[in-house]
Formats: structure tokens, C-alpha cells, sequence
């Protein structure tokens, strides 16, 4: 079968985590979650002691580290920490763990094989998964929505107020987007969805229009 790669980008708060799930399902594609790869990584950090901004010792970790994931679980060395990875302290430390160019290089080939294992056929979210990981994907988005919206969205799964998110999501996107290695941005050649007044239904099926197109 034709590679079909499919790239779904954004910050924070958009929704691209459900939807790609939801797209990978409809269209009979394995789901790649890279953003919980590096929070596993960024768990495997601080189990360690290690702090989290020194790229030596970071890395000195996370370049043994036997990362996986398959059907929406994410296992680090073989156990699964698909409930750990969305805790606090990983949470306030995922964006310095991801800053440091050399576990983004480390990680960046571990999303790669990935795929190639898996036929090259997938649906993969990220920050930089068109514009870096796979610039010559078959089909790029980029999910987008106002601030306030992604607050909002945030604030409901976590039970956190909106303020906190909203503070949140702006030091993490400041975080992502001044970043040197791979920094978030809109990829050249993707869809931009701005889904602030879009219902999830109506975001799912604009991207599964485009993706059946190409099955």
C-alpha cells in the first residue's frame, strides 16, 4: 500500500490530541501521540533527579530510554505510563526536557521508526511533526483556537480554573515557539483549522474528508 502520513500539529488546548485519535480510528490508521513520548521521557528525567534545564545530564537519560506506544498506551522501559505522563510536575517540566536539541534529535528518530514500522501509514500529532519529523508528509494540519477557548477546553478535562490553564498555555507556548530545535509553527503546506467555533464532529470530518480522499 501507498505511505499515507498524516501530521497534526498545534499548541496546547486545541483538541488535536481527541481529534487525531478519532481520525486514526475512522481511517483505519495507527495513532502516533509524540507529545506523550516526550512526557514519558520527561517522567523517565525526573524519576532520575535529574534537572530538567541541564542538556548533559538529560540526555544522559533519555538516550536509554526504550520508549513505546501502541493502541493509546504509551510504555516507558516496557511499563505503562499513560496516567503518570499527564500529572503535574511533568507536566511543568515536559516543555524544558523537549528544548534541548540533542533528546529532540533522540526522540525525533524514535517517532521516525515508528512509523516505518508501521508501514509508513499513520496519523501523528505533535508540535513539529509537518514542519520537521515528516516535512514531506502525504496530508498536514495545523489545529488552532483562541486562548480563551483553549483555556477553556483545557480547564474542563483537568477541573483546574480557567485563569490557571490560560496562564499555562501561554508559558508553554512561549516555551514552544521561541524554542531553538524545532519550535512550533504552522507547516509549510498545512491546513490551517481554526476550531475556536467549530463542534468536534465538524473538525473531525473536515480532516476525514481530506484523508479519505487519499486512502
Amino acid at each position: 500500500m501507498p505511505a499515507l502520513i498524516v501530521t497534526i500539529d498545534g499548541p496546547g488546548g486545541t483538541g488535536k490530541s481527541t481529534v487525531s485519535r478519532v481520525v486514526a480510528h475512522k481511517s483505519g490508521l495507527p495513532h502516533l501521540d509524540t507529545g506523550a513520548l516526550y512526557r514519558a521521557a520527561t517522567l523517565a528525567v525526573l524519576d532520575a533527579g535529574v534537572d530538567p534545564t541541564n542538556q548533559a545530564t538529560v540526555l544522559e537519560v533519555v538516550s536509554g530510554l526504550r520508549l513505546g506506544q501502541e493502541l493509546g498506551r504509551t510504555y516507558l522501559q516496557g511499563r505503562d505510563v499513560s496516567e503518570e505522563i499527564r500529572g503535574e510536575e511533568v507536566t511543568a517540566a515536559v516543555s524544558a526536557v523537549s528544548a534541548h536539541p540533542r533528546v529532540r534529535e533522540r526522540l525525533v528518530s524514535l517517532q521516525r521508526t515508528w512509523v516505518d514500522e508501521h508501514d509508513n501509514r499513520a496519523v501523528i500529532e505533535g508540535r513539529d511533526i509537518g514542519s520537521v519529523v515528516f516535512p514531506d508528509a502525504t496530508i498536514k494540519f495545523y489545529l488552532d483556537a483562541s486562548p480563551r477557548v483553549r483555556a477553556e477546553r483545557r480547564a474542563h478535562e483537568t477541573g483546574e480554573a480557567v485563569d490557571d490553564v490560560l496562564e499555562d498555555l501561554a508559558r508553554r507556548d512561549r516555551l514552544d515557539s521561541a524554542r531553538e530545535a524545532s519550535p512550533l509553527v504552522v507547516p509549510d503546506g498545512a491546513e490551517v483549522v481554526d476550531t475556536s467555533d467549530l463542534t468536534f464532529g465538524e473538525v473531525v470530518e473536515r480532516l476525514l474528508t481530506r484523508v479519505r480522499a487519499r486512502s
